[in-house]
């Protein structure tokens, strides 16, 4: 195989963006904070629906937290406004150290337990060695697998006893969530709350400096949206949002799942004969 083909091989493992939009160690906050004219009903709206769907559904509700930029608004709103909805979030055993960081920095700020699922150890331990540590570059298939594995079986077990979920999903994230809604339902039937839809990144970074709240720092090295470490890289000045996701694979493709179908309680991985 070839390092074109390869991009385990071919790419650095911690990429930097080329031609950012500010000076090497300008903040995210300096770089993209900007107020529009209807923030402050944007916000109300979303406070709104948070408050409606905590009432809705008592002790049945979970912010699903990715512990980007958006999900620490949203765990600042639950907080600053003593929401009774529980923060869980996803250690996935592949998060960058800065992100993994956040869980206790939440719990320090806001004196809030966060619910962290992980992945089944024999699950990953199985995928591992059979598959390797780079599997997720050799194909769509055994990347999937490799997000059914670490993301979306937990997530199966975070929501198995709740009747709805608040995420930090945007519309103007991707063209694939141009149309995400506010108020959703997912495939189990459990409402799906997206307070957020209609917020703009500049928005989400006004929000975050004028309440200090704590956000990863590798929002500052220009990556947008962060997942696991080695599916995220830095984006450069025109690239799409989540360009630094999954980068060797086709636009159409990347989504990990938890937004695209109802996560269950497992997500067998395909025999290694149907992967090849």
């Amino acid at each position: 195989m070839t390092a074109a083909a390869n991009p385990a091989m071919s790419l650095p493992s911690t990429p930097l963006a080329t031609g950012g939009a500010g000076v090497p160690g300008s903040s995210a906050i300096a770089l993209y904070a900007r107020a529009s004219a209807d923030f402050d009903a944007k916000l109300e709206r979303s406070l709104a629906l948070l408050r409606e769907a905590a009432a809705e559904h008592t002790a049945r509700i979970v912010q699903a937290t990715s512990l980007g930029a958006e999900d620490m608004v949203l765990t600042d709103l639950i907080a600053r406004h003593a929401l009774p909805i529980a923060i869980g979030t996803l250690e996935t055993g592949q998060l960058h150290d800065e992100t993994a960081a956040l869980i206790g920095r939440i719990e320090a700020r806001y004196s809030l337990a966060v619910e962290v699922y992980r992945p089944q150890a024999e699950a990953v331990v199985s995928f591992v060695r059979e598959h390797g540590e780079k599997a997720m570059f050799q194909s769509l298939a055994l990347r999937k697998g490799c997000c059914g594995i670490r993301k979306l079986e937990p997530l199966g077990r975070m929501l198995a006893a709740r009747s709805a979920w608040v995420t930090g999903l945007r519309r103007e994230q991707s063209d694939a969530r141009g149309g995400v809604p506010e108020r959703d339902q997912d495939d189990a039937g459990r409402l799906k709350l997206n307070p957020l839809a209609d917020w703009t990144w500049g928005e989400v970074w006004q929000y975050i400096a004028t309440h200090e709240v704590p956000y990863n720092p590798l929002h500052d090295q220009f990556m947008p949206s962060i997942g696991c470490a080695p599916c995220t890289r830095a984006i450069a000045v025109g690239e799409p949002f989540r360009a630094g996701r999954w980068w060797w694979e086709d636009e159409a493709a990347k989504e990990c799942g938890l937004h695209v179908s109802a996560p269950v309680s497992s997500q067998p991985v395909p025999p290694a004969e149907a992967l090849r």
